[in-house]
């Protein structure tokens, strides 16, 4: 599907009010998804502000917080907040800390489903203890053995679920965006850009995790400027060097995981798809370039890869098949850090063939240029 853009005759913000109230006109319930991060935060405010001049039904409202347990003690302090703000207005906020199965990148490199939050047989070690209001249980849940987006989308079908997702984070979020039939969900944030979501933190005064300083410090760019959970790729690759900042952190983690110093020995690597291949100016005199084209090939080529890497050999293969012809070697770098991290869910593997595609119409673009100046 071909994702069309075009210019609004409003500004973002003025945007996202419309399509909150726009919202709540079908008088049915909606769900408000907050996580704690910088783009769930600016949300929650519209929304509460909104909610407050009495411009949305509040009665309609219903706000839910998944605790996953291994998170950063800014967020949920944040997140205390904002249950105190909506709560002192009327509107219901769930806070689940829930046995729900989650993707764990420490866990013998599978990277897959397998750590529990709040596990009950590892209370002696859990990363922090919950809040003695916590919803620990439903009856729809199925404990243990399904991931909390399931359990949300099993408990959300009578109104909208909203919640903070932008497509400028990702080509992937933006195709995904293009392709949505269901109307079960609402993003009333989705063009906000990066600066937009600071403006407006900063212009409202809004807390937000200092976490974000302290990763921006270390040398995050500002576009991948994301909170998740501790054994999730993108918090686990930055964890050793926040460590210095927040004292204790990787004590508290590896307690929970001991794979976790896994992060210490290779936090640099393909393990978490940080694997960058030298240059020609910074190779050692006689050293030969990693031919990491011939590297995939050898990974796809070993029958004890395929249990491990399934999905990923399958996505990978299929991608080579298509668009070998315009693969260059970064691509190929880029697909062996997949094969050797991991992508249950097939984020970077959409990545990878969104900046292929992108990379072969730009030299589509520049080979007609050519053409154009000869003639």
């Amino acid at each position: 599907m071909v994702v069309k853009k075009r210019d609004l005759t409003i500004d973002v913000l003025e945007a996202a009010r419309v399509r909150v109230k726009n919202s709540f006109s079908n008088k049915l319930p909606v769900y408000l998804s907050l996580s704690g991060g910088k783009d769930s935060i600016v949300l929650a405010s519209i929304v509460y502000d909104l909610a407050r001049a009495g411009e949305i039904d509040k009665k309609l409202l219903h706000v839910r917080f998944i605790d996953e347990e291994a998170m950063f003690d800014e967020v949920i302090e944040i997140v205390h907040e904002w249950r105190d703000k909506f709560m002192s207005i009327g509107v219901r906020f769930d806070w689940y800390c829930l046995e729900v199965k989650h993707f764990n990148c420490f866990n013998q490199l599978a990277n897959d489903e397998s750590f529990i939050c709040w596990d009950r047989t590892k209370k002696d070690v859990w990363v922090r203890e919950m809040p003695d209001f916590a919803i620990v249980g439903h009856p729809l849940l199925k404990e243990r053995r399904e991931t909390y987006q399931a359990f949300l989308t099993r408990i959300s079908g009578n109104g909208l679920t909203m919640t903070g997702v932008r497509i400028s984070e990702s080509i992937q979020r933006l195709n995904a965006m293009g392709k949505r039939k269901n109307e079960d969900s609402t993003f009333p944030i989705y063009d906000f850009k990066d600066p937009d979501i600071w403006r407006y933190i900063r212009d409202n005064d809004l807390n937000f995790p200092n976490v974000y300083i302290a990763m921006y410090q270390i040398g995050t760019r500002k576009n991948m400027l994301r909170i998740s959970q501790f054994f999730s790729i993108d918090t686990a690759k930055v964890l050793v060097s926040l460590s210095e900042t927040y004292p204790g952190l990787m004590d508290r983690v590896t307690k929970r995981e001991p794979n976790a110093y896994l992060a210490a020995l290779y936090w640099d690597s393909e393990l978490f798809r940080r694997g960058k291949g030298k240059k020609d100016k910074d190779l050692v005199e006689g050293e030969v370039p990693r031919d990491y084209k011939q590297e995939v090939f050898d990974f796809l080529a070993n029958p004890e890869n395929e249990e491990k890497r399934h999905s990923e050999i399958i996505r990978v293969r299929n991608l080579i098949i298509k668009f070998s012809y315009a693969m260059k070697p970064n691509h190929y770098r880029d697909a062996h850090n997949i094969l050797v991290a991991g992508d249950p869910k097939l984020r970077a593997v959409r990545g990878l063939m969104s900046t292929i595609v992108g990379t072969r119409k730009i030299a589509e673009v520049q080979a007609s240029q050519v053409k154009s100046d000869e003639i």
